[in-house]
């Protein structure tokens, strides 16, 4: 929604005029200081909110990015947003009333990430919401609104839109690098999301990123931030730098000389507030004469703006949450809720749902399987519980007589689990739990210690990006071994990127998709495993089976890349695909209708005549037939829809205006085709979603007058 930000810039600019230059030059730092005479308290602009409050405490930890993306549910993943901004009041209410205004508890949230997860090599790539920029969009307005709240006048928190633009990696080089990239590529893929955030949701803050884009540092950038952000636009709210972005300038980048100089060149653009220490030398720049004192004082008013909208100054209603809204039991059960919809089911001949009654003995297998590492991601809070996969399959059997036999089987990435140990020394262990049960429960994947941010003086934990898609050495053998116990064999994986599962996509009965779940996703995975609800997730990311027909990790042309441009037949599970216990028809697609604003409309009606409760998603492609337009039918609309056994409901899907549009070499978007050809469906229309999926979406074909 579009709040009224003039009563607040006009209250803004009182302030900062009443202030000293210096006073105002202080104030553009991310540790702003309090001005004592002027009734302004101190304020720290860094706070996180990815898949939940982090870094302050105990909060609800919600499934990771790229686990919520998984959803497909726009309306979910306003409602998780709504509970982090609750949470970040509840924290920031109760913290200032110690007295306490420290780092990573105001109400200024840096999220979401809404870059494109445009290759898997990419390690921040489990903190968006994939590789398709209308799926990215569409969740991340419904993201903002939540953070944001609905209030007229109002912010609940701030939202911000980062990181901007044109970033997916590689992380070791993202302090140097410039990401070259064609306008086409640049507005059809790149743009769009950050686009829609700014004006289709009023996102309150932008985060630039660290890298160049076409020469320019992307906090201090002529063209994304004046000419696109600010000018064609209109964004109304602040920049933020990601952090220490500004050194690089003069450090890495080398395009200014020293401090003073990036100093100006960011404020110049339009950077309000520095994360990191450049800031320190703002008024050494204006006494040089690179900056003017204007520069300055823009800079604090649109800050101030942002702090009068959140109601620092004034009494609203939101200073009433308290502590007790954090990591509520509704809260809990929502994060649990949205850790069912994230799984997806690659794979199942039969063996799932596991029926407990039939069972003696199982084997819980894998360095994932007790790992409270594999639930989180990065970014996260911290949880008063964690449920691994094995507790939440202990949790489901305690009141049977099935015996669970665990064994971590082998360590997440070495060789051996015990330094002093020959390799792999939990394989012979992983086989005799194996050997006397009726099954595998094998649980694989990744954490955010082989899948993060670079290491820098903010995330000195982190990883980086993989080299590769394939899983480490130690988790092969140790899957080669289980295979060949001949036991029935369900494969969890706990990762938050493409990993090439061919081997146990030929080998295994049934495959999971887990992702990261949240803090007691195990619970989530068990209900799944055990038939408690159906899976329902859908892949927001394609799972190639070998990288051969991308580019170079550093090009950032999209030829070849996410599935929207694939040329390569090499995919093993397509963006949009995930499989149900119980499959839905649809049985009938209306005509299209077209109204006068260019959007157009369609029924689709779909029967459950199976005997569970399920929950889908009906995913619609758009073709425009453009001659020489080398791109596959993209994702115009989707909605996730549940019913009952035994039901046929019809539901009205949007195709809006601007999925008619397509982007030529000069970056211009306009309606360039009359004749479109629609799918309908519950996947893709490509040949390996209808094998996998069994079924075939419904085609349609509309002309545009």
């Amino acid at each position: 929604m579009k709040r009224k930000r003039d009563w607040a810039i006009k209250k803004a600019t009182e302030l900062v005029n009443k202030m000293t230059v210096d006073e105002r030059a202080q104030q553009l730092r991310f540790d702003a200081p309090s001005i004592e005479r002027l009734g302004v308290n101190e304020y720290n602009w860094w706070n996180e909110g990815l898949h939940g409050l982090a870094r302050s405490g105990v909060a609800t930890v919600f499934p990771q990015a790229i686990g919520l993306a998984a959803m497909f549910d726009k309306e979910e993943i306003e409602a998780v947003g709504d509970v982090i901004s609750t949470e970040a009041r509840a924290r920031y209410n109760s913290s200032i009333k110690y007295g306490d205004r420290d780092i990573y508890k105001g109400l200024t949230i840096w999220s979401p990430n809404i870059n494109i997860f445009r290759d898997p090599r990419w390690g921040r790539g489990h903190e968006t919401y994939g590789e398709d920029p209308f799926l990215t969009g569409e969740l991340g307005c419904s993201f903002v609104e939540g953070l944001q709240g609905k209030d007229e006048k109002y912010l609940k928190t701030s939202a911000c839109a980062k990181h901007f633009a044109v970033h997916s990696g590689p992380e070791k080089d993202r302090h140097h690098f410039n990401a070259v990239v064609k306008q086409k590529d640049l507005w059809e893929t790149y743009l769009y999301a950050f686009e829609r955030l700014v004006e289709d949701a009023d996102v309150d803050s932008v985060m630039g990123a660290y890298n160049r884009t076409n020469g320019e540092p992307c906090c201090g950038s002529e063209y994304l931030m004046k000419d696109v952000l600010r000018g064609k636009w209109n964004f109304q709210g602040h920049y933020v730098s990601d952090c220490w972005a500004i050194k690089d300038f003069h450090q890495n980048h080398k395009i200014t000389k020293n401090a003073e100089e990036s100093v100006s060149l960011a404020l110049r653009s339009g950077c309000d507030v520095n994360c990191g220490c450049t800031y320190q030398h703002v008024i050494e720049a204006l006494d040089k004469g690179l900056i003017e004192e204007r520069h300055i004082t823009e800079a604090a008013i649109r800050l101030f703006t942002t702090r009068f909208l959140l109601g620092e100054f004034e009494s609203t209603k939101y200073d009433e949450i308290g502590y007790r809204e954090i990591e509520s039991k509704k809260n809990i059960e929502l994060s649990l809720d949205a850790a069912r919809k994230s799984i997806v089911m690659l794979k199942n001949d039969g063996i799932l749902p596991l029926n407990k009654n039939k069972l003696k003995d199982i084997a819980v297998i894998g360095p994932n399987a007790n790992s409270r590492s594999a639930l989180i991601g990065n970014y996260h809070g911290t949880s008063s519980r964690y449920i691994t996969l094995l507790e939440g399959i202990q949790d489901e059997l305690k009141d049977t007589d099935v015996n669970i036999h665990y064994s971590v089987g082998c360590d997440l990435s070495k060789s051996r689990v015990e330094d002093l140990a020959r390799d792999n020394d939990r394989i012979s262990e992983a086989l005799a739990a194996s050997e006397c049960s009726d099954l595998i429960i094998l649980s694989l994947g990744l954490d955010e210690s082989l899948e993060g941010e670079e290491g820098d003086e903010g995330n000195s934990y982190f990883s980086g990006d993989k080299s590769d898609i394939t899983l480490p050495q130690s988790q092969l053998t140790l899957l080669d071994a289980m295979i060949k116990t001949g036991k029935p064999l369900v494969v969890v994986l706990q990762a938050g990127s493409c990993i090439d599962l061919s081997v146990a996509d030929e080998r295994a009965d049934a495959i999971l998709d887990g992702f990261y779940p949240g803090a007691r996703g195990g619970s989530a995975l068990s209900d799944v495993i055990f038939g408690k609800c159906s899976p329902s997730g859908k892949l927001p990311i394609t799972f190639y089976r070998t990288l051969e027909h991308m580019g170079d990790f550093s090009d950032y042309s999209m030829k070849g890349r996410t599935y929207k441009y694939v040329e390569s037949d090499d995919v093993l599970y397509p963006f949009g695909f995930g499989l149900t216990y119980n499959n839905l028809e649809i049985t009938g697609v209306s005509e299209v209708e077209i109204d006068e604003k260019g959007d157009a409309y369609l029924d689709v009606s779909v029967r459950n005549s199976g005997d569970i409760y399920q929950e889908d998603v009906l995913q619609i492609y758009i073709d425009g037939n453009i001659p020489g337009e080398k791109k596959n039918p993209s994702l115009c609309s989707f909605k996730r829809i549940k019913m009952k056994p035994g039901t046929t409901d019809t539901y009205r899907m949007v195709i809006k205006k601007s999925s008619f549009e397509s982007v030529d070499e000069e970056g211009l978007r306009e309606i360039r085709s009359r004749r479109f050809t629609i799918s309908v469906g519950f996947s893709q229309n490509d040949s390996r979603s209808c094998e996998l999926m069994k079924i075939e979406p419904v085609i349609k074909e509309i002309v545009l007058k």
